[in-house]
């Protein structure tokens, strides 16, 4: 199969009544003062009984025979808002009659071919931009045994997905993220404040 380098060909204004996902809306409200305000927004048209959009996956892969240290995996994939290649955590949208948390498992086996024991702990129901959208997610975190001599496992990607998945040990991430940017690539703003946590809290920790 022949692989080109994805690319963007037009950007053109959408009428709403050709917009298949999302759609805006004006949004009129009266502020702390009574006065009258306008704001205008995006907002999913594919939002299941769930009530929540999306996961983000936050999978800690544990090696069984203490080869690796903890480990994540992360995604690279061309998004075309923003015209590049973002490196971002696995995530999906949550299928209608599904748990944020059953579809946190059903992503990362799709997405990574890694399956999960256990679901370490699920986030509150998260804004993902509140300025200009609705749109809401959580951040599920899977514990993931891995036995490295199994290899690494095949994803199950849908037809046009493209995703490129890399493990990640959890105390490189951060200076690997920064690595990512000089190679131009864009950050996803979740995988970055969870890596410069993740780093904050082991500087803060060893320096007791």
């Amino acid at each position: 199969m022949h692989h080109n380098e994805p690319a963007i060909v037009s950007v053109t204004d959408l009428p709403i009544t050709e917009a298949k996902w999302v759609t805006l809306k004006k949004i009129q409200w009266k502020d702390q003062e009574g006065k009258d305000r306008v704001w205008e927004m995006a907002e999913r048209t594919t939002r299941g009984s769930s009530g929540i959009d999306a996961v983000d996956i936050f999978p800690i892969l544990r090696s069984k025979s203490k080869d690796f240290p903890p480990s994540t995996i992360i995604v690279e994939q061309f998004r075309p808002p923003m015209g590049a290649f973002t490196v971002e955590l696995p995530a999906g949208l949550i299928d209608d009659g599904e748990t944020a948390e059953e579809a946190a498992i059903r992503e990362l086996k799709e997405e990574t071919g890694y399956e999960t024991e256990s679901v370490i702990e699920s986030s509150p129901l998260l804004a993902s931009d509140p300025g200009m959208s609705s749109a809401n997610m959580k951040l599920v975190t899977l514990d993931v045994p891995f036995d490295e001599s199994a290899g690494s496992p095949k994803q199950r990607l849908d037809e046009g997905e493209h995703v490129v998945k890399r493990v990640i040990a959890l105390s490189e991430l951060q200076p690997e993220l920064r690595v990512y940017e000089k190679r131009g690539f864009i950050v996803d703003g979740r995988l970055a404040h969870l890596a410069a946590g993740w780093a904050m809290a082991s500087k803060f920790s060893s320096s007791d």
